[in-house]
């Protein structure tokens, strides 16, 4: 999908949130996007393996995940031309601009071949975007297609909070709803679903007694 094509209502929704937002993102986000290192020290990348991120935002993961994986390639996608100009400042400023390449895109319709010169990718990795796309179901299916044989999907957002008092629960879903982020109730379900229409093997963890999900789905090679 071309910049031309992004669904205009929902790219502008996100510009809009982050034009000022994302100079404060990764100090204030700190606090509550919990179990994001978990799953960049999870990836387990191969030796000259490639990495893509969707919805990377501020570039803060994949810079963290570059310096983790330094032979590895890594290539992010975001539909926020906000955030991406962000992210492409911190990529530059932590001198990573040689092996991360950055695109504008939808994360549930999005051509690799176009934006980055590569089809498949060993690993692929959402933090904390599935609870603010829509139709993000899509992404999943998306994101399983994008991978190579043997390549393996990394989500980790927000979870129904299951273990937490519920007066907490109402306080964390009223914050979120002011920046258009809906935990996915059926998150789990659905990647469930995916990996097993996709023959792949599946591993589910709550974090925090619930208030974040982490999951990995394995492609056999």
């Amino acid at each position: 999908m071309s910049t031309t094509e992004l669904p205009a209502s929902h790219a502008e929704l996100m510009d809009g949130i982050y034009r000022w937002q994302r100079h404060i993102y990764d100090l204030t986000r700190k606090y509550y996007l919990l179990g994001r290192d978990r799953l960049i020290d999870g990836l387990d990348v191969p030796q000259d393996g490639t990495v893509l991120e969707l919805g990377c935002g501020t570039g803060r993961n994949i810079a963290l995940a570059a310096r983790r994986y330094p032979d590895a390639r890594f290539f992010g996608l975001d539909i926020s031309a906000e955030m991406l100009e962000t992210a492409k400042a911190a990529i530059a400023r932590e001198g990573l601009a040689d092996k991360v390449s950055l695109a504008r895109g939808d994360a549930t319709d999005f051509d690799a071949k176009a934006l980055f010169g590569i089809e498949r990718f060993d690993r692929v990795f959402v933090s904390y975007s599935l609870s603010m796309i829509p139709g993000w179901e899509k992404t999943v299916s998306a994101a399983l297609a994008a991978l190579a044989p043997g390549g393996s999907l990394h989500v980790v957002d927000f979870g129904q909070q299951e273990g937490l008092p519920r007066w907490f629960r109402g306080l964390l879903r009223g914050w979120l709803r002011k920046f258009h982020v809906t935990p996915r109730e059926s998150l789990r379900d659905v990647l469930e679903s995916e990996s097993q229409s996709a023959g792949a093997t599946f591993r589910f963890r709550t974090l925090y007694r619930g208030y974040a999900w982490l999951a990995v789905i394995k492609i056999a090679v």
